[in-house]
C-alpha cells in the first residue's frame, strides 16, 4: 500500500506541468542553455523507504521488518560529459525508520518479555553517491534518462561506539556503508527552470550488523549479515 501511494504521488506531480511538457514546441527560454553548461547545480527533495536483508547461520523464522515512509533533502552537481553522458554527485541527509519484529522462536529457553522482541532502528545518513546519468535525445520539452553508481553513506544514529548492545536494549550497526544504485528518471524542461522525477534503488555491499557480545545472543547470533536495500523517489531542481 505505501509504495502504491508513492508511485501515485509520483504522477501526480506531472498533472501542473503537462501543458509544457506535451506542447509540439520546446519551452524556449535560458532553461534550453542548462544541457550546454560544463558545470550545472540544483537540489533535491524526496522521500525513501529504507528496508533490510538477512543471511542466516541457520534455518529459524524470519526477522521481519517493519518499514516506515522517511524523508530526505541534498544538493547536485552536474559534471556534463556529452549530450548524453552526466557525471553526478549528490549528497543529502536522509532520514529513516525500521522496525525489527523478532519471532519468540529466538527466545526458546530464555526469559524475555514483549519489548524484547522489537528493535527500532532509527537512522540518519550522510549519503554521497557518484552517478552516471545517461541520456536519451530530448523529446520536445522531455528527456527520458537512466542513472547509476556507487556511494558511501555514514550512519550518524549507528551506535557503534556504544558499549551496550542488545542485552541493554541498544541495536548497533556499522558507521559507514557502501551501496551499488540503480536508477530512472525524466527531464522535464519548465518554463524558469528543469524538474527532474526519478526512482532509485539502493544495495548495500557490506554486513552492517555488529554482533552483540554474547554470541548466542538471540538478536544477532542467527544473523550472517544484514544489509540496507531502499527505494528513494527524487524530485530535483536545476
Amino acid at each position: 500500500m505505501k509504495k502504491l501511494v508513492y508511485v501515485i504521488g509520483f504522477l501526480l506531480t506531472f498533472q501542473n506541468v503537462s501543458a509544457q511538457l506535451f506542447t509540439k514546441e520546446k519551452v524556449t527560454n535560458a532553461v534550453d542553455n542548462i544541457d550546454k553548461k560544463p558545470v550545472t547545480w540544483g537540489y533535491f527533495i524526496g522521500f525513501n523507504q529504507y528496508d533490510f536483508n538477512f543471511d542466516y547461520n541457520q534455518n529459524l523464522d524470519d526477522i521481519l521488518v517493519e518499514t516506515t515512509a522517511g524523508f530526505h533533502l541534498g544538493l547536485i552537481g552536474d559534471l556534463r560529459i556529452n549530450d548524453y553522458l552526466n557525471l553526478r554527485l549528490e549528497p543529502g541527509v536522509f532520514f529513516t525508520t525500521r522496525n525489527l519484529q523478532y519471532n519468540e522462536s529466538y527466545f526458546s529457553g530464555i526469559d524475555f518479555n514483549n519489548s524484547d522482541l522489537l528493535r527500532e532502528v532509527k537512522s540518519t545518513y550522510v549519503h554521497v553517491p557518484l552517478l552516471l546519468k545517461v541520456s536519451t535525445k530530448r523529446i520536445n520539452n522531455f528527456k527520458p534518462f537512466i542513472v547509476g553508481g556507487f556511494s558511501a553513506a555514514l550512519n550518524l544514529s549507528s551506535n557503534a561506539d556504544n558499549p551496550n548492545d542488545n542485552s541493554a536494549n541498544e541495536f548497533r550497526m556499522t558507521r559507514t556503508t557502501y551501496f551499488y544504485e540503480l536508477g530512472f528518471g525524466i527531464d522535464l524542461y519548465l518554463l524558469y527552470f528543469k524538474f527532474t522525477p526519478s526512482i532509485r534503488g539502493i544495495f548495500a555491499m557490506n554486513n552492517e550488523l555488529i554482533p552483540d557480545a554474547d554470541p548466542n545472543s538471540p538478536w544477532t547470533g542467527n544473523v550472517a549479515k544484514m544489509q540496507t536495500r531502499g527505494v528513494f523517489i527524487n524530485f530535483t531542481f536545476q
